[in-house]
């Protein structure tokens, strides 16, 4: 009797151990905002019940992502810099890349309005007028697609910040920025997605002072890392996460995202 039931735990352990190593993974380098906002709590388990395909999620700015993906780290991207994406892959490092969903970014701010902003149509006219105020700006300074978003408005503005003393680069992803900002009592640029997340959790006293502006339109993609160039990803499994978050099933369940108070934090896009 002890040899049976010594041999049913064996075999239960063992069928544990087989299921466990069966198990498959890949990995994901994305942008912070995807993390922060809880898009991807959300959005993952759904992916993972219809498909068995566990994700592991690295989330740092988009630039890093796209290097990452370059290097063989990451079997899939999901970024929002569509230039530097689509570079990318015609450089021959990734393949079939798609839009996804969209958002747009927001210039928040201490509710005084130091700068007196608020009202204010053009992102790089706000930003100019931030300058000349010698308010505070904090960058994300980390070749995010944020921060690649914010050079070109302060390009646009005729303003080059770096150096200047009102001028703050932190190395940091968005939520970190912001916080920075509060402290500082300052301003930055942050989509909108990782604002309605966590501007109540992180007890933030700023506030939306522009918005609308059609440059701050935020276009999210995926892409593939391309097998070509690295034998060992698991390209399958990616295409297989690529196809789900552009079906109409993916494309619901990123509709379906929202906030507390019902906003949807992204719009799906996908073609």
């Amino acid at each position: 009797m002890k040899k049976l039931v010594i041999l049913s735990l064996l075999l239960v352990l063992f069928g544990a151990t087989a299921a466990g190593a069966a198990e498959t993974r890949i990995r994901m380098a994305s942008t912070t905002s995807t993390q922060n906002s809880g898009l991807f709590d959300y959005l993952l388990p759904i992916f993972e019940k219809k498909t068995g395909i566990k994700i592991d999620v690295v989330a740092v700015g988009t630039g890093a992502s796209i290097e990452i993906g370059k290097r063989g780290d990451a079997d899939v991207v999901f970024v929002h810099a569509k230039e530097q994406e689509l570079a990318a892959v015609q450089e021959g490092w990734f393949v079939n890349r798609h839009d996804v969903m969209y958002n747009d970014f927001v210039i928040v701010g201490p509710p005084a309005d130091s700068a007196k902003v608020k009202g204010m149509k053009s992102a790089a006219e706000a930003l100019k007028t931030i300058a000349a105020s010698g308010s505070s700006f904090v960058s994300r300074g980390d070749k995010s697609g944020t921060h690649t978003k914010e050079l070109s408005l302060w390009k646009k503005a005729g303003i080059e910040p770096a150096g200047q003393k009102w001028y703050l680069e932190a190395g940091q992803g968005m939520e970190k920025t912001q916080r920075i900002a509060d402290e500082k009592r300052a301003y930055t640029l942050t989509d909108r997605g990782t604002w309605l997340a966590t501007k109540d959790k992180d007890k933030l006293d700023l506030a939306i002072v522009l918005e609308g502006d059609p440059l701050l339109f935020n276009q999210y993609g995926v892409m593939a890392v391309n097998p070509e160039k690295h034998k060992h990803v698991k390209y399958k499994e990616a295409m297989d996460f690529v196809n789900w978050i552009i079906s109409k099933e993916g494309q619901d369940a990123v509709a379906a995202f929202k906030d507390k108070n019902g906003n949807a934090l992204f719009i799906p896009n996908a073609k």
